[in-house]
């Protein structure tokens, strides 16, 4: 058998070759072997395992029977809550089992005080290794500045980077997890000197290092990993890369950190060839982008635009998405202040998603049908909540942006069908709360529908949102009160109460409605359908001209319907003498772009108009009142204590006596200040009562006094014992007391006079 088991392949029939099994060796791995045992082997092992299950499933029944004779009680006991022990089965036992058990060792190890002191020694150690490293000084980096600008080396290089990564960690605080280096700065100018180097001078002498040709084309770059040296220098660009991006992170002076950006700018062909780097810088930078000072931001801008034009497929999608996080998370509060930087973010966001119209319909289809879901729950649920996750400012944004996008790609294929939705959602955002508090958003949905509708070329129906407004108004009703300060529309989205009673929330209203109608139909001045469009405008602006009784608003609104009937009369004009039909598309667009080029009156009035209001938009953003450039006299007004002091110098005398015949010759000149007068004996009162009846004369001091008439008579209808007597007094107050009345008031005065001479303190 052993002979013809070591016979050759070729002399084995096929019943005998696999009798007799795989013998010889096979060509493969060992691991392969030994995880695939052999046929044989298998076999052999098999029986032997059984054969011990089979032993120890057999001692333990004998254990069960003997514990049946020894004690039956507990036997009994066992069969009825736990029979699966008495039903012991030979294939229950394995020997995985039994390997898995833990076997403890004979000996057991005492804890020792050596370990402690070990650990002692490891501490002493690292403490050793912090002591030697070697402190960087101000000759240090100017030998390293001068050998750098003579031939940089990779030797010194390393050695630059690890100076660098000590005068960054010194920004870091804890620095026990990081990589210790060789150097340590202490020293605030030297840590100045080190920085400023690196940021400015380091990467040009690295360029002729590393023999970068500067490619023909300018638009492409050329990765420094091209460069033959490239494997020498790897690891310590990268470490210097990183470390950059943690100075950035701590920087809080915003020249410092835009020098760095500027440096980091100039290194963009560094950070792509390392993902991990230009991943945490991306995200450091979009943070830089959404919150930092003004320059900063726009130095952010340029690293992201520049590493997204050259890594578009890798970057460009998550980065989209961070930045528009990013946007909604920075425009939830809006003021003067913060308007132009969240212009700024709309502008140059979409400029981004303007590099890739197919990864920017995927984003703007999610996120204009993220805005529509929370207006249909609004519409649906109408409640408060809802009504507020519309009805906010990051909301208002995220539709104006969008509505910048579609019209800064336009025309685009793909983005265009976003452009029907988006419109309904902003109708929709209108009418769920169409009161009178809700003007100022209204207007905002205005103005990104006709910025929409003059970039895409599509007619969209603004005009009746602005026309109900004037059948919603009575702007002849007179103000309740007035306000110090005009209302600034651009920064608010709801008015209180208190606001619909000004006579600002007019005025700015009036005003409003004229830009907003003026913006939109200078669009649709070149329409040749003009007139049409224009009709229903017409009919409004006459009838509120014929009911409207306040100069100062028929007036802008007059000349405003003067200069549409001019336009309307001009495109009539052009268009009877025109030769095709209305069937014929192509020439009415011809005719469109001709009248467009030339001009017409409507156009050119707005480009006037336009200079004029951004000028007086600029000043209200700045928060400064229109009349400040004016310089009108400033008119000081003593306060009343000064004035009664000085009352009574000048008329020490007679100071009783003009107090009465104040009362004679004012009578009741202001309304509702007599029972005032009335209700307190203070003498100093009558003097100061001239300066409210100035007040007076204004519409907010008679309002006002209204109010405090209502107060006055409710707390007199409070008390009762007084309700008799108090009208008496209010009566009584007006007429003028003659010079008789007076002596004999005189006389009275006398007498108490002589009791209290008689007192029994003298």
């Amino acid at each position: 058998m052993a002979g013809s088991g070591r016979r050759s392949l070729a002399e084995l029939s096929v019943d005998e070759f696999l009798a007799a099994g795989f013998e010889s060796e096979p060509d493969g791995d060992e691991e392969e072997e030994e995880a695939r045992p052999r046929p044989k082997q298998r076999e052999r092992g098999r029986p032997q395992a059984a054969a011990r299950k089979k032993g120890k499933a057999s001692e333990h029944k004998d254990q069960l029977s003997r514990l049946k004779e020894k004690d039956p009680e507990f036997y009994k006991f066992l069969e009825e809550n736990d029979r699966t022990l008495l039903n012991f089965d030979a294939s229950d036992s394995s020997d995985e089992d039994d390997e898995r058990l833990h076997v403890p060792p004979d000996t057991l190890e005492e804890a020792s005080d050596e370990d402690e002191d070990e650990d002692e020694d490891k501490r002493k150690t690292a403490k050793h290794k912090k002591a030697d490293t070697i402190p960087v000084s101000l000759k240090m980096v100017e030998e390293w500045k001068k050998a750098a600008e003579r031939r940089l080396t990779p030797r010194l290089f390393h050695e630059i980077t690890q100076a660098f990564k000590a005068a960054v960690a010194t920004t870091k605080g804890d620095n026990d997890g990081a990589d210790p280096s060789k150097y340590k700065v202490i020293d605030a100018a030297v840590f100045n000197a080190l920085v400023s180097f690196c940021v400015r001078d380091l990467f040009h002498c690295l360029q002729e290092l590393l023999l970068i040709k500067a490619p023909k084309n300018k638009q492409k770059l050329v990765l420094p990993s091209s460069s033959p040296i490239w494997s020498k220098l790897r690891l310590d660009v990268r470490m210097y890369l990183s470390c950059t991006i943690q100075l950035l992170s701590c920087l809080t002076e915003a020249s410092v950190g835009a020098a760095v950006l500027q440096h980091v700018n100039a290194t963009v062909p560094y950070y792509l060839t390392f993902p991990k780097q230009c991943r945490i810088l991306l995200k450091r930078v979009v943070h830089l982008w959404s919150t930092g000072e003004e320059t900063v931001r726009v130095l952010a801008f340029l690293v992201l635009n520049k590493i997204c034009r050259h890594k578009k497929d890798a970057y460009l999608h998550t980065l989209l998405k961070q930045m528009y996080i990013s946007f909604v998370k920075n425009s939830r509060f809006t003021s003067p202040n913060v308007l132009p930087m969240i212009n700024f973010m709309q502008r140059t966001l979409t400029e981004m998603y303007a590099l890739d119209t197919h990864i920017s319909y995927q984003h703007a289809f999610i996120y204009i049908r993220q805005l529509a879901i929370h207006l249909r729950s609004a519409m649906t649920i109408k409640k408060k909540e809802n009504f507020q996750s519309v009805y906010n400012w990051q909301y208002v944004h995220c539709l104006y942006f969008w509505c910048r996008v579609l019209s800064t790609i336009y025309p685009s294929e793909v983005m265009e069908p976003l452009i029907y939705p988006l419109t309904q959602v902003i109708i929709g955002c209108i009418k769920l709360v169409p009161t009178a508090r809700f003007y100022p958003l209204r207007m905002h949905c205005i103005r990104a529908l006709t910025l929409l509708s003059e970039n895409t070329r599509t007619f969209i129906p603004v005009l009746p949102f602005i026309l109900e407004i004037f059948q919603q108004v009575d702007f002849n009703k007179r103000p309740g009160r007035m306000s110090a300060k005009p209302i600034n529309f651009a920064v608010i989205l709801k008015l209180s109460n208190a606001n619909l009673q000004e006579k600002a929330f007019r005025d700015g209203l009036i005003e409003q409605l004229y830009d907003l109608i003026l913006e939109y139909l200078h669009c649709q001045a070149h329409s040749i359908g003009f007139p049409e469009l224009v009709l229903p405008t017409i009919i409004q602006l006459k009838s509120f001209l014929k009911e409207c009784k306040i100069a100062n608003y028929c007036k802008p609104i007059r000349q405003l319907l003067e200069k549409l009937q001019e336009n309307s009369a001009y495109i009539a004009s052009r268009r009877q003498k025109a030769t095709f039909g209305v069937a014929s598309r192509e020439s009415v667009e011809q005719w469109e772009k001709q009248v467009k080029e030339e001009g017409t009156p409507l156009t050119k009035y707005y480009a006037q108009w336009k200079k004029l209001r951004e000028k007086e938009i600029q000043l209200e953003i700045t928060g400064k009142e229109r009349l400040e450039d004016l310089n009108f006299p400033e008119i000081k007004r003593k306060k009343q204590e000064e004035r009664k002091e000085e009352d009574k110098k000048e008329f020490k005398e007679l100071f009783e006596l003009d107090t009465d015949s104040d009362e004679e010759s004012t009578g009741i000149a202001v309304k509702g200040k007599s029972k005032a007068k009335a209700a307190s004996d203070d003498d100093s009162s009558e003097a100061s009562s001239k300066d409210y009846g100035e007040d007076d004369d204004d519409e907010e001091g008679q309002y006002e006094v209204e109010e405090d008439e209502e107060d006055v008579e409710d707390d007199g209808d409070s008390d009762e014992d007084d309700s008799t007597e108090a009208p008496r007094k209010q009566r009584s107050g007006p007429r003028g007391l003659s010079r008789a009345d007076l002596e004999q008031l005189a006389q009275g005065g006398e007498d108490v006079v002589e009791d209290l001479a008689f007192s029994d303190e003298d």
